[in-house]
This record gives structure tokens, sequence and C-alpha cells, in this order.
């Protein structure tokens, strides 16, 4: 089940939450750091005890890593990082799609029957909001469709009314 809503991701009380995280995981600015702030400063540690792939890497663009959720109404923190968005010629729409695949497979991994995603990288990442939308609608699909997960019920949790009408748009 899909469903959208407008708020704050911060209070939702769901098995999991994704955070749109940077590659170092260690909070930052937008969704990123009100999670970070909502969860307290157990997640910030929790960040630093998750091994670099490289030096300043915890998290490649793309791939995804859980984490408690600590002070938040969810169980889990399952923090994404998101593309840079240049021009959608360089792999962007390839690595945004695997964000929102690489979450949902955490998230079923860790038993989890319901997971709230935020607009990843449409921020500061300056990815086109409705080219993000129809990315984060169709991988979310294919997802249920193929694990036969009807009983996940997953949330897109937009910050704006604009949002929300770009992704009702697209599941209506």
């Amino acid at each position: 089940m899909i469903k959208i809503i407008q708020g704050d991701i911060t209070t939702l009380a769901v098995d999991a939450i994704v955070n749109a995280a940077n590659q170092v995981m260690l909070g930052g600015g937008g969704v990123d750091g009100a999670i970070h702030r909502a969860a307290g400063r157990e997640l910030y540690e929790a960040c630093l005890k998750v091994p670099e792939v490289r030096p300043g890497v915890r998290c490649p663009t793309g791939e995804a890593r859980i984490t408690p959720g600590f002070r938040l109404p969810a169980k889990f923190v399952i923090h994404t990082v998101g593309p840079v968005y240049r021009d959608g010629l360089h792999g962007e729409p390839e690595k945004l799609a695997a964000c929102y695949r690489n979450s949902l497979a955490l998230a079923a991994e860790n038993g989890c029957k319901s997971i709230a995603f935020p607009c990843i990288s449409t921020g500061i990442y300056g990815y086109p909001k409705e080219e993000a939308a129809k990315i984060a609608v169709r991988e979310v699909r294919e997802f249920l469709a193929a694990k036969n997960a009807e009983e996940m019920e997953v949330i897109f949790c937009c910050f704006s009314a604009r949002d929300v009408a770009s992704y009702e748009k697209l599941l209506s």
C-alpha cells in the first residue's frame, strides 16, 4: 500500500524512516539535520560506528545503511545518499532509483512493515521534483509487485503541498 502525506517525517510512528543523508552520515541540513536532531546524539554515535568504505564515505551514493531510530517514533533510520543532479545524463536517474531499491530491500531484510520516504535529492542536491517523484513511485511499485509485499506500507512524506500534488498525480 502506498500513501502520500504532507508533514514532518521525524514524527511518523513507522518501522523505518528514510534519511536523505550525505556520504559521511553524520548529519547535515534539510531532512538529514532534522532527523539527527530529533533522534538525538545516539544517532550520530551510531553513524560514527558505520565503517567507512573509503575516507569520509560511510554510504556511497545509491546505497543504504540502517541504524536504530533512538528518540524517533520510528524503530529504524535507513540512510541513503541520493545523487547531486547535474543534467540527468551522469547516472543520476539510476543512482536515485538505487536509493529506493536499496532502502526498501534493507527495510524488508529487517522485518519492516512500514517505511516513510522523504523526497530524496530534491533539496540542495537539486534533482527536479517531478522527475524524482516518477522514479520514486516506479521503484516502490516495482518492489511491492516483485516482492508480493502488499502488506508493506510505503509512505511518501512530502514537505510541501506541491510535492504532494506531484505524487498524487502519479498515483491516480
